[in-house]
C-alpha cells in the first residue's frame, strides 16, 4: 500500500509499496520511487529521478532531473541539489549533469550538492556543507567547501 496525503500532487505511478508521501508534495509523472520510502512534506520530485528503497527525504527538498538516490539514503531538511553548472534563465545551452547518492549515504540539513557529484556508499555530508566534488565511500565530509574531516 502507498500512503499519499490528499494535499499532494503525485503524478507518478512508479512508487513502491509502503512508501508514504506527506502533505504538499509534488511528484512528476516520470519519477521512480522505491519501497518503504518516507517523502516528508513540501518535497518536489522532477521527472528524470530515481529514488531507491528505504529512503528518507526530509521537508523542503527538491530532487531535480538527473538525480539518482540509491537505497537506504537519508536526505536532511532543506538539502539543495543542483543539476546545471551555469544556471541562467531560459538557458538554451543547458547541460544536465547527473548526480548520484550511493547506498546508505546521509546528507545533513541545508547541505548544497553541486551538479555532477557522486556521494559514495555510507558517506556522510555534514549539515550546511557545500559539496563541490565527489565524496568517496565511507568518508565524512563537512564545511564550505566540504572537505574530508
Amino acid at each position: 500500500m502507498i500512503n499519499i496525503h490528499p494535499s499532494s500532487d503525485v503524478q507518478s505511478t512508479n512508487i513502491g509499496s509502503g512508501t508514504y508521501v506527506w502533505q504538499f508534495c509534488v511528484i512528476l509523472k516520470g519519477a521512480v520511487i522505491g519501497k518503504n520510502c518516507n517523502i516528508n512534506f513540501n518535497v518536489f520530485v522532477e521527472n528524470d529521478v530515481v529514488i531507491g528503497d528505504n529512503v528518507t527525504i526530509k521537508p523542503g527538498v527538491q530532487i531535480w532531473d538527473g538525480i539518482t538516490i540509491e537505497d537506504n539514503v537519508f536526505i536532511g531538511p532543506n538539502v539543495t541539489f543542483t543539476n546545471d553548472k551555469n544556471p541562467v534563465s531560459k538557458n538554451t545551452d543547458f547541460i544536465l549533469l547527473k548526480t548520484t547518492v550511493k547506498k546508505g549515504a546521509s546528507i545533513g540539513a541545508n547541505a548544497t550538492i553541486l551538479p555532477g557529484i557522486t556521494i559514495g556508499e555510507n558517506a556522510i555530508v555534514g549539515a550546511g556543507s557545500v559539496v563541490t566534488k565527489d565524496i568517496p565511500s565511507g568518508e565524512i565530509w563537512y564545511g564550505n567547501p566540504a572537505k574530508l574531516r
